[in-house]
């Protein structure tokens, strides 16, 4: 796409808007830096399905898409990775726009599922709990080497089905290989959505001590040095004792 296309910093679909010919516009998912995510339905079968429009300008020769759409198909074999399906290009304001279709996850995001308990917050065996999840996950996503860079309770869609939870993570758009400090990186970022889970800063010194061993008062060489990759997070929520 020419340097000089025009910019576009929202589409604004609205509800029964149909696009690139095949998909019904049913609402906005969100919004963020590359572009906007829509549920929409396949007019042809009735499939609900998930539509990232991009920015033309944050995708110029449909390089973050195409980044993007290679990202989700390595990582298909992942349990907590939304699947893509295929991309699709529509016409907005005399301007062709790449959309990235995939399966749609019925879902809330994290931040407004805590919002929603007991104190905004959550005990800390459901924290624990909810960590281990996220955790297991990740796992999953460094084992084919790869990465999110950017985990934070505002990208984690959550379901709950009876005593497990349900995850799915959003916005794998970091560029790069990964290396150890991405894995670490990464590892930290989960060590914080628990932090923040139980009450963040205003609750901490009256956390257990089984929350204070992994949250470690947010210093990421502390929590490098105890968990260097989700493994061994993993491996330490599942093995260690209360007091």
């Amino acid at each position: 796409m020419p340097s000089t296309a025009r910019r576009i910093d929202a589409f604004d679909l609205m509800p029964g808007q149909t696009i690139a010919g095949k998909y019904v516009v049913e609402r906005k998912l969100g919004a963020g830096w590359e572009g906007e995510v829509y549920h929409v339905v396949e007019t042809r079968t009735g499939v609900h399905r998930a539509a990232k429009l991009f920015f033309p300008h944050r995708n110029h020769r449909d390089r973050a898409v195409t980044f993007y759409a290679k990202k989700l198909e390595r990582l298909r074999n992942c349990a907590m990775v939304i699947q893509y399906v295929h991309t699709e290009t529509i016409r907005r304001r005399n301007t062709p726009i790449t959309c990235l279709i995939s399966e749609f996850v019925e879902g809330e995001i994290m931040s407004d599922y805590i919002r929603r308990q007991r104190g905004q917050r959550l005990t800390p065996f459901e924290a624990l709990h909810l960590t281990y999840a996220v955790v297991c996950g990740l796992e999953g996503v460094h084992r084919v080497r790869e990465y999110h860079g950017d985990i934070h309770d505002s990208n984690i869609l959550v379901r709950r089905r009876g005593v497990f939870f349900d995850l799915k993570l959003l916005d794998f758009y970091h560029w790069g290989a990964p290396t150890a400090a991405h894995i670490r990186d990464d590892v930290a970022d989960v060590v914080r959505l628990l932090y923040d889970a139980v009450g963040g800063k205003e609750r901490y010194a009256n956390q257990p001590p089984e929350i204070k061993a992994i949250c470690r008062g947010l210093r990421r060489d502390l929590i490098g040095r105890a968990f260097p990759t989700a493994r061994h997070l993993r491996e330490h929520l599942e093995s260690f004792n209360w007091e």
